[in-house]
């Protein structure tokens, strides 16, 4: 998708990360982890996004001896508690209902359909572990380039994560603040 790859960071050499990796297959880093190393700046969490069913992903940990705690089940999120700092690994979703702030999801194998519930260009950002490749489905990288903060889709029907009610009003991420 453009042929971007995912600049070297001291994060994607953490104790226990390609071995997560290895074990679970189908993975990529997602959201912010991808935005701040673009940004240049330090990453504080790690996230992978997977097709698998949250239940393979705890089968093939208990499997490795990879201590995981199923920490959001039912939205397809397990905590993996590695000796260098935890990993969420989330299996990708769609929305099948939202009240705006709540979403009921269903699990994919679509990465561009879980891209798409994302709240910002820049945080549907995702790269492959192994090469590095960025895949970009929402235009973030342009959006970082520019310094723009956009909404995937219409943001009055964002589920919004702040305690604002209205989206214009959302808490600026961490990279912009």
């Amino acid at each position: 998708m453009g042929g971007m790859i995912l600049p070297e960071a001291e994060w994607r050499h953490r104790d226990g990360l390609d071995r997560l990796v290895e074990v679970l297959g189908d993975t990529r880093f997602v959201g912010g982890s991808v935005r701040d190393t673009l940004l240049g700046i330090p990453v504080s969490d790690v996230d992978l996004a997977t097709p698998l069913a949250p239940g393979r992903v705890l089968e093939l940990l208990k499997a490795a001896g990879i201590r995981a705690v199923p920490t959001g089940i039912d939205h397809g999120t397990i905590t993996v508690v590695l000796e260098s700092g935890p990993v969420e690994v989330t299996t990708l979703r769609r929305d099948v209902s939202t009240d705006g702030r709540r979403a009921t999801v269903a699990f994919t194998d679509d990465w561009r359909e879980d891209a798409a519930r994302r709240d910002f260009t820049m945080n549907a950002l995702y790269a492959d572990p192994l090469t590095g490749e960025i895949f970009d489905y929402f235009g973030g990288i342009a959006d970082l380039d520019a310094r723009h903060v956009r909404f995937i889709g219409d943001p009055f029907k964002q589920n919004r994560r702040g305690p604002s009610p209205h989206p214009a009003l959302l808490p600026l991420p961490r990279p912009i603040r």
